[in-house]
């Protein structure tokens, strides 16, 4: 099972539309079954209007799906993120648990003063923030020595690490949500889907959300997932973005 994984923060752009068509066509060739699952954990930037212009472009575009909502009304009622909120939170308590995660407040700003690029540098790691402490973020205690191995469609299954920038990567941000990089694996592995396509942009949440999987028991089978990477559409050689307004 793949699966159609739009964002409604935005319109939808060439670049989605790219995206959906090669995962249709490598769910074709297999005879794969195909899901639809909406992201709306950035409820600050979710509009309605966003969500039901995914349901309009799937259906201009004829690109059938097997598995999920077919309207906004039942996407909110039946497979909103919100729904599986005491999901990703079991997990993240477990990561509390295990002593795996550390507190963290740093600004944008303050990511920038201490790396050119923004990554996280621990700054947070070792200043004993409480955990339930409001308006901080939870992050992973990473290991640079530590390895994953990912499956590619297109090539044999190989060994990674994880690039600087995702060092002590989120699990849970500042307003309390989960992150991307938990919810997406979950999802996932909740409705189990074993061909993830996505951009070549994502490769290092590939290799976060892999290494994150690795953290728990339950959730190892997660590696076993085929990954394809496709090429993004650019225009004037930049990738598109619902936050700039591409269409």
């Amino acid at each position: 099972k793949t699966r159609f994984a739009p964002t409604p923060s935005g319109y939808l752009h060439l670049g989605n539309v790219l995206s959906f068509l090669i995962t249709a066509s490598l769910a074709k060739k297999h005879a794969a079954k195909t899901l639809l699952r909406i992201d709306d954990l950035d409820q600050n930037r979710v509009r309605k209007e966003y969500i039901q212009d995914i349901f309009d472009t799937l259906d201009f575009l004829e690109i059938p799906y097997d598995e999920g909502p077919k309207s906004t009304a039942e996407f909110i009622q039946d497979y909103s993120q919100l729904n599986r909120l005491s999901i990703y939170k079991a997990y993240i308590q477990e990561l509390k648990e295990k002593n795996l995660v550390f507190s963290c407040d740093c600004s944008r700003k303050t990511l920038l003063k201490k790396h050119p690029n923004g990554h996280y540098t621990g700054n947070c790691r070792d200043r004993g923030l409480p955990l339930n402490k409001k308006q901080t973020a939870l992050r992973l205690i990473t290991d640079s020595k530590q390895t994953v191995c990912i499956k590619s469609y297109m090539d044999a299954q190989r060994v990674h690490k994880l690039p600087d920038a995702m060092d002590f990567f989120m699990v849970q941000k500042k307003d309390g949500y989960p992150s991307y990089q938990l919810a997406s694996m979950l999802d996932d592995i909740y409705f189990d889907v074993d061909l993830v396509v996505r951009g070549i942009d994502l490769w290092p949440s590939t290799l976060a959300q892999v290494y994150l999987s690795n953290q728990f028991n339950q959730t190892q089978n997660f590696g076993q997932t085929i990954f394809h990477h496709h090429p993004l559409y650019k225009k004037d050689g930049e990738k598109l973005s619902k936050s700039n307004g591409s269409y």
